[in-house]
């Protein structure tokens, strides 16, 4: 899908407007969380707009493996070899509040279970 003219994350992506990018792929950007809930939160989205986790699969499969790689990619270079977690958050009552799909990347500390 095309990108959004009203969506925050089509924005960024676009470079309408500045981020602490970490890392970019053909298919994904990576940039910091503005409020992160770890010592590490990086936001992992597609450069295409899809509003949910579901709709992306649905329709660029291969593009949720890409997340999960480009997650891999800045795990490795933010040295979280003992662990992290990736958490999709899908809908409004699983407090998704930008709609445009994004993987949290996680870690730098213990971060329990279950999350909270």
């Amino acid at each position: 899908m095309t990108a959004s003219e009203d969506c925050l994350f089509c924005t960024i992506v676009a470079g309408g407007i500045p981020a602490d990018v970490v890392h970019e792929s053909d298919t994904t950007v990576a940039f910091r969380d503005v409020n992160p809930q770890a010592p590490t939160h990086v936001l992992v989205v597609p450069r295409s707009h899809h509003a949910n986790a579901g709709e992306l699969a649905r329709h660029e499969p291969a593009t949720v493996a890409a997340l999960v790689d480009s997650a891999r990619q800045v795990a490795e270079a933010e040295g979280l070899g003992e662990g992290y977690r990736l958490v999709f958050n899908t809908g409004a009552q699983a407090g998704q509040t930008v709609f445009h799909v994004h993987l949290h990347l996680l870690g730098g500390r213990d971060l329990g279970w279950p999350p909270g």
